[in-house]
């Protein structure tokens, strides 16, 4: 017969409750009566009935992530910070991914979940605030990533445009007049693209640097790859820069990448920042100049929030903007 956790209550001589608070990640248990407990469940090959204890309560323990792209280390890295910060709350993660795709994003959201999680963390990255409505679901959902909506959910988001501005004025206080941009989408009105080129252009105007158009480099999708063709174009094309600032970093090590090939003295020559401050950015050689947004703060806050939501919370929604920092390495100071 199945082992039940009656049967590891007397075991480790403790009450089916206590087993229950062990099994949920309660905190306030002894340590000793904890390990008591573990080591009981071990021993007799205990496993938590799961359907059980959600029909119970109408939960299921899980939470879902929607993320444009685990290939893109930004995202790969958020997804590790909301796991660890669900883990505190005693819930996992389903992830899935929506490729940056309007039509998947949509159907992310209209998607019925009840059944599967008990809320939902988005990262849109194709909606835009004529799609507003569609973000009225029947799920607790917290919003992350760009302003790019004001309701009707909460919101956690990056602060592309004092981030961008911070890292345009450190290339311009070390004297870099000609800074280009890899990682524009000519066209686009409302994205990161969009948001991170307005400001880099608002920080040169402030300082009376001109844009210049020919320093404006297209990539989409945001990957090495691109970071890598976007610059061989740009020094195809003869125009004079003497730093570029990539609207992300798996850009800007792409871009690295096809500087260094061609002898191109970093930062003696041309400076190079980024922005995310991925695992990468730190360890690269040169270590590059990044935005850190604030990943860490973002995702433990829209868990945080996601729990209030999910626990009857109906207070009104909150606009929350993470703290970013500016970390300067090699690329642009050379140490």
């Amino acid at each position: 017969m199945a082992v039940t956790m009656r049967d590891v209550a007397q075991h480790a001589g403790v009450s089916p409750k206590t087993v229950s608070n062990v099994m949920s990640g309660y905190p306030f248990i002894r340590e000793e009566t904890r390990q008591r407990v573990l080591a009981s469940i071990d021993a007799l090959g205990y496993q938590l009935n799961i359907s059980a204890r959600n029909l119970k309560s109408g939960r299921t323990g899980i939470i879902g992530l929607a993320v444009p792209e685990l290939s893109q280390p930004y995202f790969a890295e958020l997804a590790d910070a909301v796991i660890t910060a669900a883990e505190g709350h005693g819930l996992t993660v389903m992830i899935e991914q929506t490729g940056a795709v309007r039509e998947r994003e949509l159907a992310t959201l209209a998607r019925p979940r009840g059944p599967l999680v008990d809320g939902l963390l988005f990262s849109p990255l194709a909606l835009g605030p004529d799609d507003v409505g569609h973000l009225r679901t029947g799920t607790p959902m917290v919003l992350l990533g760009e302003r790019m909506f004001h309701g009707p959910v909460d919101h956690v988001m990056i602060d592309n445009v004092a981030g961008t501005r911070a890292v345009t004025e450190h290339l311009l206080a070390l004297g870099r007049r000609r800074i280009a941009v890899i990682g524009t989408h000519p066209g686009e009105l409302v994205g990161t693209a969009a948001i991170r080129y307005d400001a880099y252009a608002a920080a040169l105007a402030d300082a009376g640097v001109e844009p210049i158009d020919r320093l404006a480099m297209p990539a989409d999708p945001w990957q090495r790859r691109t970071g890598a063709a976007a610059m061989e174009a740009l020094l195809a094309s003869g125009a004079k820069f003497d730093a570029v600032l990539a609207l992300n970093d798996t850009l800007a090590v792409g871009a690295l990448h096809t500087l260094i090939k061609h002898g191109v003295r970093i930062p003696d020559d041309v400076a190079v920042a980024g922005f995310d401050d991925i695992d990468e950015a730190r360890y690269g050689t040169p270590s590059l100049t990044s935005v850190d947004p604030g990943r860490g703060q973002i995702a433990a806050t829209a868990v945080d929030i996601l729990v209030a939501r999910m626990n009857g919370d109906d207070t009104d929604h909150r606009e929350i903007v993470a703290q970013y920092e500016l970390h300067v390495r090699e690329s642009t100071t050379g140490h």
